[in-house]
């Protein structure tokens, strides 16, 4: 069995989008409420012992006692604000995360729901059954096959509404086709195989560069323009100074930018899983280079799409070494170190001759077989 997600996203209607928007808010306050339990209960007694999940789902009652509003939402949702709370502070004290911080109604804003009695459901192609909100209307095509686990609803910067349901399926393998692929990241092409294929690196920034500019120029005026009103109210000591909220056109600029940089990431991410559907499709096995991925290229996300894709249809990814990769000869396996002698002139050579062979070399194609050979050695 393999846990598989699926993103889609959906249109709520009007009271379905007040209803989800108290959701929202209700999660919001209960991570806030039992976060700060737990801040102040370690500053009366530091000896005090850190409240597990468990023990914060009883605390949960009497907040509902207190709170009776919070019982308007969706009670898995609530539960599982704990649950994150919970794993937040376990990362924190493994050394994974910094402290946990209280969350803003500023940011994205998401909740999740536990399948419990059938309370989602899809109910056809464009159609999902969701707790506290009914049939709720979704575009995309996936859908998860398998039982359901749980759904994840969350609303982007873009104001636009996506869920995640994440399914447990059964073995999708796919047939071998004893074929292997060595793979190398660069700046130049996406990735480089050895097969002599080169995935390029699409800009797709540049067909909205035009239109992304003039909103955000028109996102900068208003933002200094709203603060200024503001500011005048605070100064004058109006009854009620307005918010960020009550400006209409910044709040309609503020929405185009990120509509604008959704599409562009949206679009990203579309390569990207083309691609890593492709090679699990073709090659039974993939060799990488194990990459400093953050320092080399920000949000670069193809290696762990690519690894959980593997993972799935029983596909085997595996990454090595990347020392001297570029530097050794496929042919006669000569490591020539005195090509690293000047290395700000050697990352601009793109073809090299072997001193040893003789041989002429692609320097990306010699060093994914360079990588693949590696890759297979230590399977």
């Amino acid at each position: 069995m393999v846990l598989k997600a699926v993103k889609m996203r959906i249109y709520p209607n009007f009271g379905q989008r007040d209803r989800l928007m108290q959701t929202f808010g209700c999660t919001r306050f209960v991570w806030n409420q039992m976060l700060n339990t737990q801040i102040e209960r370690r500053k009366n007694n530091p000896e005090a012992k850190f409240v597990n999940a468990f023990d914060i789902n009883n605390l949960l009652k009497r907040l509902k006692e207190e709170y009776p509003w919070l019982k308007q939402a969706e009670s898995t949702a609530l539960q599982s604000a704990n649950r994150n709370l919970a794993d937040a502070f376990q990362r924190f004290f493994k050394g994974q995360n910094k402290f946990p911080h209280f969350k803003s109604r500023k940011y994205a804003q998401s909740y999740n729901s536990k399948y419990v009695n059938h309370n989602i459901k899809v109910i056809d192609d464009h159609h999902i059954k969701l707790p506290k909100l009914g049939v709720v209307y979704f575009r995309s095509g996936r859908l998860p096959q398998g039982k359901i686990k749980n759904v994840t609803v969350r609303l982007t910067a873009a104001n636009q509404y996506y869920i995640t349901v994440l399914a447990e399926c059964e073995n999708q393998t796919l047939p071998k086709t004893g074929k292997y692929a060595g793979g190398d990241l660069g700046l130049k092409s996406l990735l480089n195989l050895s097969d002599g294929y080169k995935e390029p690196i699409h800009h797709f920034e540049d067909k909205y560069r035009k239109k992304l500019h003039h909103w955000e120029k028109l996102h900068s005026r208003r933002y200094l323009l709203a603060k200024q009103a503001i500011a005048w109210d605070y100064h004058n000591k109006v009854s009620a100074p307005r918010q960020l909220d009550d400006f209409k056109n910044y709040q309609k600029a503020r929405v185009m930018v990120a509509k604008y940089h959704q599409k562009i990431a949206n679009q990203r991410l579309d390569q990207l899983q083309k691609l890593t559907t492709k090679l699990v499709k073709q090659y039974d096995i993939i060799v990488l280079e194990k990459l400093n991925i953050k320092g080399m290229l920000k949000n670069h996300k193809l290696v762990s799409i690519l690894q959980y894709k593997c993972d799935w249809y029983g596909k085997k990814l595996i990454q090595v070494n990347p020392s001297y990769t570029s530097q050794i000869c496929i042919n006669c396996g000569q490591n020539n170190h005195r090509l690293d002698l000047n290395k700000s002139k050697w990352l601009d050579v793109r073809e090299w001759d072997c001193p040893n062979c003789g041989s002429h070399l692609d320097r990306d194609i010699n060093a994914v077989k360079v990588i693949l050979n590696k890759g297979l050695a230590i399977q």
